[in-house]
C-alpha cells in the first residue's frame, strides 16, 4: 500500500514547497577564455560573464544548488533538473520533484576535463575516449566511465559506471565552473512527459517543486544527448542523440560503431540499464500517441496512406465507446510547402483538426527541435489523439524516432 501511494504523496509535498522564480539569461553575455599550455584548452577554458544581471542570476543559482536544492537549467538539447551530483540529499530533490524512478539513473554534467578527471577513478580519463572528447565534448554526448567512491550510488544506481556529459551550452557551462562541483541533471518534466525544450515548459511541470529556473531561450538540438558506451567492444550508442552516429562513426577509434536495438540487443542493459532512456516509456503527452511510421521513405503515396489510416484510428478508438472531438497532427513540412506552424481544419465527421509543423522534411534537425515542442503544443490544446509522421532515421532522425517510439501507444508502418 506504501509504495503505491507514494507517487501520489510526493506530488502533495512539492507541489507548494517553494514559490518558483524564472530568471532570464542572455547566452551573448557569455564566453570562454582558453588556456594557454592546456592539454584541452578549448575544454578546460574559463567562464568569463559581461553582464551584471546574468552574472546575479547565475549566483542566485549557485546558492540554491550549494543548499542542496534542484534548479532548472537550459542546456543545448534540453532543459534540465540540475543537483549537485556528488551530494546524495540533494540528488533525491531530484527524484521526487520529477517522480523519476529509483532506478533510471542520471548523467552528471561537467565544465572542464579537470573536472571530469576529479571525479573518476585515479583521476584517469579512459584512452579510448581521448579522440571523442577532442571532437564532440563540450556537445550533446554523454559517455559511460567508471564511476568512483564520489558518485552516490542514487546517481549510478549502483552500477560501476557513471554516465559524464560535458555540456556546450554557456549558461549550463558557466554555471557548473561557478558551484566547483558536478551537477546530475536529467530532463526537467514531470518523469514520463515529453522533455522540455523551452522554460515554459519546465515552469509548467514543476512550478512549486524548484526555488528557480534559469531561462537561457530555446534549446537549439531539441533532444537529449547521445550516449556513447566506449567501455563495451565494441562501442556502441546505447540511446542516439543530439550527436548522430555518422558523427561519432568517423572518430578514431570508433569505426565499429553499434547501435543499441539496431545492431544488437542486451536483455541484461533492458532490465538494469547504465544510461537513462533505456528502461521506462517516455516522452510520452497526456494524449494518446499514434505514429505512422514510412516503410519506405521514398513512397509518393505516404501522405495518401497518413490519412487513410488517421481516419481508420479515428474510427477505430470511436467504436470504443470514446469520444473523439478534437485531434491533432505532427508532421514534417514537404518540399514546395510554405512553413506555416499550425494550420486548422475539420475531417468529414466534424472533428477538430490541429496540424502543427515540426520541421521540414529531410531536414532531421529541424525536427528534432520542433518534435518535443510540438507533442507539448497539442497536448496543451486538449486533443483527445496525437497523430505524428514517421522520418527517415538518418543523422539525427535516428533520435526523433527513437523519441517517438517510446512516446507512441500504437505504431504503424505504412
Amino acid at each position: 500500500m506504501f509504495l503505491s501511494v507514494k507517487p501520489l504523496f510526493q506530488r502533495l509535498f512539492y507541489s507548494n514547497m517553494f514559490k518558483t522564480q524564472v530568471c532570464k539569461v542572455n547566452t551573448e553575455h557569455f564566453s570562454f577564455e582558453k588556456r594557454t599550455n592546456d592539454e584541452f584548452p578549448e575544454q578546460n577554458a574559463k567562464s568569463v560573464i559581461s553582464d551584471a544581471a546574468d552574472q546575479a542570476a547565475i549566483d542566485t543559482a549557485v546558492k540554491w544548488l550549494q543548499q542542496g536544492e534542484a534548479v532548472g537549467i537550459p542546456t543545448e538539447t534540453v532543459y534540465g533538473l540540475a543537483a549537485n551530483a556528488l551530494d546524495a540529499s540533494a540528488v533525491s530533490k531530484i527524484f521526487g520533484a520529477k517522480n523519476r524512478p529509483q532506478d533510471n539513473p542520471l548523467i552528471v554534467h561537467v565544465s572542464s576535463i579537470d573536472m571530469l578527471k576529479s571525479i573518476l577513478p585515479d583521476n584517469v580519463v579512459p584512452d579510448v575516449y581521448l579522440p571523442v572528447i577532442e571532437q564532440h565534448w563540450p556537445g550533446p554526448l554523454t559517455l559511460i566511465l567508471p564511476t568512483s567512491s564520489l558518485i552516490p550510488t542514487s546517481v549510478t544506481c549502483g552500477h560501476p559506471t557513471v554516465a559524464v556529459r560535458f555540456p556546450s551550452h554557456p549558461v549550463a557551462r558557466s554555471l557548473i565552473e561557478a558551484c566547483g562541483f558536478p551537477l546530475a541533471a536529467p530532463s526537467a518534466n514531470s518523469s514520463g512527459k515529453p522533455s522540455p525544450t523551452l522554460a515554459s515548459h519546465v515552469y509548467h511541470d514543476l512550478q512549486g517543486r524548484i526555488p528557480m529556473i534559469l531561462d537561457g531561450g530555446a534549446c537549439n538540438v531539441g533532444v537529449e544527448s547521445t550516449v556513447l558506451d566506449g567501455l563495451r567492444n565494441p562501442p556502441a550508442i546505447l540511446r542516439p542523440g543530439g550527436l548522430t552516429y555518422e558523427s561519432l562513426q568517423h572518430v578514431r577509434g570508433m569505426e565499429k560503431l553499434q547501435v543499441y536495438k539496431k545492431h544488437f540487443v542486451d536483455t541484461e542493459l533492458e532490465a538494469a540499464p547504465t544510461t537513462p532512456g533505456m528502461k521506462y516509456r517516455h516522452y510520452s503527452p497526456e494524449a494518446k500517441v499514434i505514429l505512422i511510421d514510412r516503410l519506405n521513405n521514398q513512397d509518393d503515396n505516404y501522405d495518401a496512406k497518413f490519412n487513410r489510416v488517421l481516419r481508420e484510428q479515428v474510427e477505430s478508438v470511436q467504436n470504443t465507446g470514446a469520444v473523439v472531438s478534437k485531434i491533432g497532427i505532427l508532421r514534417t513540412t514537404q518540399k514546395g510547402e510554405e512553413a506555416v506552424w499550425e494550420t486548422q481544419s475539420r475531417l468529414s465527421n466534424n472533428i477538430e483538426c490541429v496540424s502543427l509543423q515540426m520541421g521540414r522534411s529531410g531536414h532531421p534537425e529541424e525536427v528534432a527541435r520542433g518534435m518535443f515542442r510540438g507533442l507539448r503544443d497539442l497536448d496543451e490544446r486538449n486533443v483527445d489523439l496525437i497523430f505524428v509522421e514517421g522520418i527517415s532515421e538518418e543523422r539525427e532522425g535516428m533520435a526523433v524516432m527513437n523519441r517517438l517510439r517510446k512516446a507512441a501507444s500504437v505504431t504503424l508502418e505504412v
